[in-house]
C-alpha cells in the first residue's frame, strides 16, 4: 500500500517549530531591554556567539524541515525520534551557548571572569574542565545527528510504501551518509577530549572543520550517482 505524503504543516511539525523557537529564545543574550549604554555594549558583545549558535540551530531545524517536506511521515517511529531530537536540542542549548560564548570571548580578547550574584569572581572555565566541555558538546552533536540517521533510515525502510523515486532514494541515502559523518565527527571530538585530555584538547575543536570535507565528499558522490540515474523521456 502506498502511503499518502502529507506536506501540510502537521501538529507534530508545528510543535517542533515551537520548540526550536523556544530554543532560540534561550540563546538570546538577555531578555531585558538594556537600561544604559554600558548594558547595551555588554549585550552586544554576545552578538557573534549568538549568531553562531543561531546558525547551528537553524541547520538542525532545516534538516528536520526537509525530512517532513520529503516524506510527510507521522507514524509512531517518526514521532518518537522527533521527541528525542527536541529533547536533545533543548537540553544542549546552554552547553552550545556556553562553548561559543567562551570561544568568541577568548578570540576577541574579552574578560573571561564572571561576577556571580554574591559578588564572587570566578573564571568562565578552568583549564582542566575544557576537555569535559568538549565531551559534553560532542555527545550532544553526535546525539542530534544520530537521530537524523535514524529518521532517514526509517524513511528508506519504508521506501516502497512511500513510492520513492530513484532520485528520492539517492537523496535519502545521501542524507543518511551526511548525518553519519556529522555524528562521527562529534564522537571523534569526544574521544580526543577524553583520551587526550588537556594536551590534545585543541584537536577536539579543530576536528569540527572536517565537516566541510565530509559534506563536500557526500555532495561529490551524489553528483556522480545522479548522472547514473535514468533520464526521463
Amino acid at each position: 500500500m502506498v502511503l499518502p505524503r502529507k506536506h501540510d504543516v502537521s501538529r507534530l511539525e508545528g510543535f517542533s517549530d515551537a520548540v526550536f523557537a523556544f530554543a532560540v529564545t534561550l540563546l538570546v543574550v538577555s531578555l531585558e531591554v538594556p537600561r544604559t549604554f554600558n548594558e547595551l555594549r555588554d549585550a552586544m558583545r554576545g552578538f557573534f556567539a549568538f549568531a553562531i549558535c543561531f546558525a547551528l540551530l537553524f541547520q538542525i531545524w532545516w534538516r528536520h524541515h526537509t525530512y517532513f517536506r520529503r516524506y510527510g511521515l507521522e507514524d509512531p517511529t517518526t514521532k518518537a525520534l522527533t521527541g528525542v531530537l527536541l529533547f536533545v536540542v533543548l537540553f544542549y542549548v546552554y552547553p552550545l551557548k556556553f562553548l561559543w560564548t567562551l570561544a568568541v570571548t577568548t578570540r576577541l580578547g574579552g574578560n573571561e571572569l564572571v561576577v556571580l550574584s554574591d559578588g564572587r569572581v570566578e573564571p568562565m572555565i578552568l583549564n582542566e574542565q575544557i576537555p569535559l566541555l568538549f565531551e559534553i558538546y560532542g555527545l550532544g552533536a553526535a546525539a542530534v545527528f544520530s537521530v537524523f540517521v535514524a529518521l532517514y533510515a526509517h524513511a528508506y525502510r519504508r521506501r516502497r510504501e512511500l513510492a520513492l523515486t530513484p532520485l528520492e532514494l539517492l537523496d535519502t541515502r545521501l542524507s543518511v551518509m551526511s548525518n553519519v559523518g556529522l555524528a562521527s565527527v562529534g564522537l571523534a571530538s569526544v574521544a580526543i577530549a577524553w583520551l587526550g585530555g588537556q594536551r590534545f584538547v585543541g584537536w577536539a575543536g579543530w576536528i569540527y572543520f572536517s565537516i566541510s570535507l565530509i559534506e563536500w565528499q557526500v555532495s561529490r558522490y551524489g553528483r556522480r550517482e545522479r548522472k547514473k540515474l535514468p533520464t526521463r523521456s
